[in-house]
């Protein structure tokens, strides 16, 4: 006889392993709470840290709101449908082929009907409560809403229906009809899985109860759908159907009409389906059904169809003038336009007498030729000083008082760029290298010997006598900070800047507010978790009083700070009471105002500087209608302090934000004044309002609809297909006492280069600022546009060969932003040329002024500064002015200029030269290009030999070899290359 072993070890062992999927669910569960926790936990000590923890938790509880609330009521609808359809389950179902298999389903489901349908519930509630839960918002903004005081002039309803109220009436009907869908399609379900609807079979294919409850939810969906057609009358005011946004004469005069006969076409059809409760058959709902869908196609489609193609478009402006003044009035207003200062012929008659051009041109004032787009390496190579300094690639404009007078300014920020490299460890990245050390501004209309920029402060520490003092250097929050840092702890080194000392370096250590303690093991063991480091845990270098700081870029902090704000895309800092502010501009924004032009955001503040640098931020592509600049917000680049400054008063969606997140937001009365001093007119806003303004400044309706007169803006002259940015810069507009800091920009007609207009807006904050101003040039006398003007720059003969000079030996120039100025009735631009070695990466070169290229009417010159050049320029303009008869080819009193035989020859051989160097470069012919640019030096020494003869320039013009694909002068590409 044998033994067998007893099965209570396998029993033991298949217990156990029926135990090992629940302990893992469970910790599975108590893992995804403890991240959700640490998430939520560490966000909220941030939002105390810069005091504005309101803003968090009001967000965080009306996410939870709808989130629990929507889920809750779809999935308590849905289950009580389903509930519904299993008690009106037949009693009795019929002998057939497809209830015997669907008998196998109701075997494996009906014992765990109870399980199965709370997960479906459960699933579904989860899904519709995480999409409803991100509409908060326009939750939010419904429940707080403020009128706007303005009435549309088709129903007279203020504009805050539109904006506030419309919207969250499509988020209701939305969620309530995928509740009856899904309520339909469970129903569907429960009542075929448990025969109360058959596919096959003889006699009725529902039982009665099935119908009715099959009725009712369908005669819901008709019902909501009536209330929907009628809601949609409202939403024509957003209509694009006719020439501009808006109700246009098809949507009033046919599609109104159409909506509210389809209401109460609905209506009729609902209670049709209704009536199945009592009776039997399906006649009565299927009329119903089948009337809504011809009504909808005949009266909701082919009737305003036909009114557009017969009534409208034969006689289109008649029809819509009205419409398209509605539109004009509202868009304009929407985007704050409607009361921009055009002046219409401007440069009709420019100034030519030389003493009154003279004196002008000495009340120019400062010409801004530093241009921030260009000299971030210049700054980068003077004053990084250490390679873990870095300075952005484009630069600010700001302006300080230096003495009796404001001056523009180039400004930027030292910024830590990281431990140097082969040096880095978790304590350098996180707990020495911190922060970045340093405001450093220079004149914008000065440079220093040499072309590089004159600076107003500068160098680690900063001298005792610049212009601008800094009581505060370090900056701890700024656009380049590391994702977080330790700092503040008892005794800990904070590198701050290089010096002589022993040492080598002067250290800090952080006493400012901003950061979270980071002293205790919860908190390490949060912040180990948030950013999946254990070093935070485990390091005994994190001492007592130690704080980490994280979210640390100014841009980010203001948008948690106030995330119903769309902000600028180029914070900008300042020097205010002897600390370093980043000053942020906040926007709101709608794209629900009625009869206002839709325009992508992203694409109307677009252009070189967002395209190309790194350092400003492109804006999304939201569809927007509205926008106002209803916030100045500040950061403190020492402690991270975030500050929210009612700019625009009578905006009413900032008024509704107010309400909601209460005392986050400071009123106007309350900005120092020394802060606002360094508030400007933003940029992305002023970007929209001239794209607005390319259609707009048109204000008749029959005019619009023709479009003859529409603008653009033209294209960068130094970044060809890319849209020219505006500029900020110090000027005196026509008509006023003194220069004043402005915004502008410059209009070309629709595809034509020439100059159409130029727009200036006042950004100082004061009595002028936010006033646009266009200035409109005749259309039949055309000036040239940006485009133009750098042509001309190229091929002026004396310009030519001051450039040709100035780019020998590999030199490449950099053509800086070219400002356009009103002067003497006309335009003076102005254009700084940078000249830019010629060496590798490694050799680091850097752009200094080369020459300032000015240009007004027909007269181009250029100088080593800008008096120089406007001594160039006005010197050659006499009293009288030219005849009107010169020809091309004659000189300024009629006559040909003359040339020698050997001027002649010289100039015959470099165009020869010239053509050779280009073909061969086009080939990489490098021995032939060595040749041809030997030929070229010796016409050079030639044409400059007969010009000290003949004791007179040349007239003709001197070629030049053409530039490289790299931007750089063909001479660079010299026969010695590799």
């Amino acid at each position: 006889m044998t033994f067998r072993t007893p099965s209570f070890g396998r029993r033991l062992g298949n217990g156990r392993s029926r135990l090992v999927l629940p302990v893992l669910v469970v910790l599975a569960v108590l893992l995804v709470a403890f991240l959700l926790f640490t998430s939520i936990w560490t966000n909220l000590l941030w939002y105390r840290s810069v005091g504005f923890s309101s803003v968090y938790t009001t967000e965080l509880w009306a996410k939870v709101l709808l989130f629990f609330g929507s889920g809750a009521l779809m999935a308590l609808l849905v289950g009580a449908n389903m509930v519904i359809a299993y008690r009106l389950r037949p009693a009795y179902r019929p002998l057939s082929v497809e209830q015997q298999g669907l008998e196998r389903y109701r075997a494996v489901v009906d014992p765990r009907r109870k399980l199965i349908a709370a997960g479906l519930l459960g699933l579904l509630g989860l899904l519709t409560g995480s999409s409803v839960a991100g509409q908060w918002p326009v939750f939010l903004a419904w429940l707080n809403r403020t009128p706007f005081g303005v009435k549309d002039p088709q129903f007279h309803k203020d504009v805050s229906f539109y904006v506030f109220t419309y919207p969250f009436l499509r988020l209701l009907l939305g969620v309530l009809f995928a509740t009856v869908i899904l309520s339909i399609l469970a129903a569907l379900m429960v009542h075929y899985l448990y025969g109360g609807l058959r596919l096959q079979g003889p006699g009725d294919k529902a039982s009665p109860p099935a119908r009715a409850h099959l009725s009712v939810l369908v005669g819901l969906f008709v019902l909501m759908k009536a209330v929907a057609y009628w809601f949609d009358r409202y939403g024509l005011v957003h209509s694009e159907r006719g020439a501009t946004t808006g109700a246009s004469y098809t949507d009033i005069n046919a599609l109104l009409p159409a909506k509210t006969i389809l209401a109460v076409i609905a209506v009729i059809c609902a209670a049709m389906f209704f009536s199945n409760i009592v009776r039997r058959g399906m006649m009565l709902p299927g009329v119903g059904f089948t009337l809504l869908v011809l009504s909808a196609v005949l009266v909701g489609g082919v009737y305003p169809l036909a009114i557009q193609q017969f009534q409208v478009r034969p006689d289109e402006l008649a029809k819509e003038r009205e419409y398209i003044q509605r539109n004009i009035a509202f868009t304009r207003k929407a985007y704050g336009v409607e009361n921009t200062k055009v002046t219409t012929e401007y440069g009709a008659r420019p100034e030519t007498d030389p003493k009154k051009l003279q004196t002008e041109a000495e009340q120019l004032g400062g010409v801004r030729l530093l241009d921030p787009n260009v000299v971030g390496e210049t700054f980068q190579q003077l004053q990084r000083i250490r390679p873990f300094y870095r300075f952005p690639d484009t630069l600010d404009v700001d302006r300080y008082k230096v003495g009796d007078r404001n001056v523009d300014a180039i400004v930027a920020l030292r910024e830590l760029s990281g431990a140097p490299a082969g040096q880095r460890s978790w304590v350098k990245d996180r707990m020495v290298y911190t922060h970045g050390y340093g405001f450093v501004s220079a004149y914008g209309d000065r440079f220093a010997n040499g072309g590089v920029p004159e600076f107003l402060t500068k160098d680690m520490p900063q001298a005792p006598n610049s212009q601008v003092k800094v009581d505060r250097p370090q900056i701890y929050f700024g656009e380049r900070s590391p994702a977080y840092s330790v700092v503040g702890g008892a005794g800990q080194q904070e590198l701050d800047y290089p010096d002589n000392s022993p040492a080598g370096q002067k250290n800090t250590t952080y006493e400012g507010r901003g950061g979270v303690p980071i002293d205790s093991f919860f908190n390490k063991l949060l912040f180990a978790t948030r950013f999946q480091e254990k070093n935070l845990l485990l390091s005994g270098a994190i001492n007592d009083n130690a704080k980490i700081l994280y979210n640390r870029h100014p841009r980010d902090m203001v948008q948690r700070a106030a995330p119903w704000l769309t902000l600028d895309g180029d914070p900008y800092p300042a020097v205010v009471n002897g600390r370093i502010l980043w000053i942020l501009d906040g926007y709101t924004t709608s794209g629900a105002y009625p009869y206002s032009e839709q325009t992508s955001l992203g694409d109307a503040t677009r252009d070189t500087i967002t395209d190309t640098r790194s350092a400003v931020a492109r804006q999304a592509n939201d569809r927007i209608n509205y926008m106002r600049n209803s916030v100045k917000a500040t950061v403190d680049a020492y402690d991270g302090q975030v500050r929210l400054y009612q700019w625009d008063e009578n905006d009413p969606i900032t008024k509704t934000w107010m309400k909601v997140f209460k005392d986050t937001v400071q009123p106007r009365n309350t900005i120092p004044p020394e802060l606002e001093s360094h508030f400007r007119y933003p940029l992305d806003l002023f970007k929209v309002q001239r794209q607005i303004l390319t259609k707009y400044h048109v204000t008749d309706a029959a005019a619009f609809y023709n479009g003859e007169g529409f603008w653009e803006v033209p294209e960068d002259p130094g970044a060809k297909g890319r849209r020219q940015p505006p500029y900020y810069q110090s000027l005196r507009m026509p008509g006023t006492d003194g220069p004043d800091f402005s915004l502008t920009t410059v209009f070309n007609p629709r595809e034509n280069p020439n100059l159409a207009a130029f727009m200036s807006i006042g950004s100082t904050p004061g009595r002028n600022y936010g006033q646009i101003e266009v200035l409109q040039l005749p259309r039949n006398s055309p000036a040239q546009g940006p485009g133009q003007v750098q042509n001309s720059f190229e091929t002026d003969p004396k310009v030519k060969n001051e450039l040709f000079a100035l780019r020998q030996g590999g030199t490449r120039t950099v053509p800086g932003n070219m400002l356009t100025i009103p002067f003497g009735n006309g335009v003076l631009y102005v254009e700084p040329m940078y000249a830019m070695a010629a060496g590798t990466a490694e050799q680091q070169p850097y752009p200094l002024l080369g020459k300032v290229l000015v240009r007004f009417g027909d007269r181009i010159a250029s100088g080593n500064n800008m008096s120089e050049a406007m001594e160039q320029l006005l010197g050659g303009i006499s009293a009288a002015p030219p005849p009107s008869n010169t020809q091309p080819g004659q000189n300024q009193q009629g006559g040909t200029p003359q040339l020698t035989q050997q001027a002649q020859q010289a100039i015959d051989e470099l165009e020869s030269a010239v053509g050779a160097y280009e073909k061969a470069q086009k080939e990489l012919n490098y021995p032939e290009m060595g040749k041809a640019w030997e030929r070229i030096k010796k016409a050079r020494d030639a044409l400059a030999a007969a010009q000290q003869t003949a004791g007179r320039p040349a007239a003709g013009a001197t070629p030049s070899p053409s530039p490289s694909p790299s931007g750089s002068p063909s001479p660079s590409a010299s026969p010695n290359q590799d």
